[in-house]
């Protein structure tokens, strides 16, 4: 039986960048995607008119839909919602593929095709492993994520490739219990995924990625971010039960919520 499954492209500010990610869609591709939403977490570009314009000029051989959220979430509560929406509609499999373009569908195609997906609860792209191939990512960035996945694989104690790559698939039958709801909304969402993962013992398996960086702007602000994330696994090492219930975001949302903007609906 053929796997329904959704492919979330989360939208920030990603003007320049999208239709390149939009173009991986070939018919290939779309062979193994049943539906893709791109959710906008109020930009403040012309990324949302771009879409629609791509949409009206170019033929994806699967359902598109351009979302657009009631708030700015942040990536993680982006996350949520796409979850969300994946369970609510009936989809087996969830993917999200960041819409600046730096990953590349196409490394996970693979592991659909052969049904290896079945095997696991998440397929998560790394970085940082054999066979991955980074372009434009400095010696000094990597040695600090190759720490830092390091630091997280003592901490939980299985091995950790990747806090957090731009590419993942995540089994809707792990999500529906919303395990992930109390996590942070910004970036921090998937490091609290790990360690959520970890906790439940969820069946991980990463995969090596092809990630670049050319005209992409960062959202991470490193330093802050390298402290924050050192607490965060303390805390989760210190009492584990205590974090997995905890409330982590900063401002709690009762409902992620977003409206269709525009959509283009495929018919076989």
């Amino acid at each position: 039986m053929k796997d329904k499954i959704l492919l979330f492209i989360p939208m920030y500010n990603c003007e320049k960048q999208i239709t390149r990610v939009l173009d991986q869609f070939n018919d290939e591709v779309c062979r193994y995607i049943q539906e893709i939403i791109i959710l906008n977490n109020r930009s403040t570009d012309d990324g949302e008119q771009v879409v629609a314009g791509y949409l009206d000029t170019h033929e994806i051989l699967t359902t598109v839909k351009l979302l657009r959220n009631d708030e700015n979430y942040g990536l993680g509560g982006s996350q949520k919602l796409a979850f969300d929406y994946a369970v609510k509609n009936g989809f087996d499999y969830v993917i999200m593929l960041h819409g600046d373009d730096q990953g590349s569908i196409e490394d996970l195609i693979p592991y659909i095709r052969r049904g290896i997906h079945r095997k696991y609860d998440c397929l998560l792209g790394a970085r940082f492993m054999n066979g991955s191939r980074l372009k434009g990512y400095s010696a000094f960035r990597t040695f600090g994520n190759v720490v830092y996945n390091i630091l997280f694989s003592l901490g939980v104690g299985q091995r950790v490739l990747d806090l957090g790559s731009g590419l993942n698939m995540y089994s809707t039958a792990m999500l529906k219990d919303r395990f992930y709801i109390k996590y942070k909304d910004n970036l921090m969402f998937n490091y609290c995924m790990i360690l959520g993962s970890a906790y439940y013992g969820h069946n991980i398996r990463f995969f090596p990625i092809c990630w670049r960086e050319d005209d992409q702007v960062s959202n991470v602000k490193m330093m802050n971010q390298a402290v924050t994330v050192l607490k965060l696994l303390g805390s989760y090492i210190i009492n584990k039960k205590k974090f997995i219930e905890a409330e982590h975001r900063d401002n709690v949302v009762e409902a992620y919520t977003a409206k269709i903007i525009a959509e283009d609906l495929y018919q076989e």
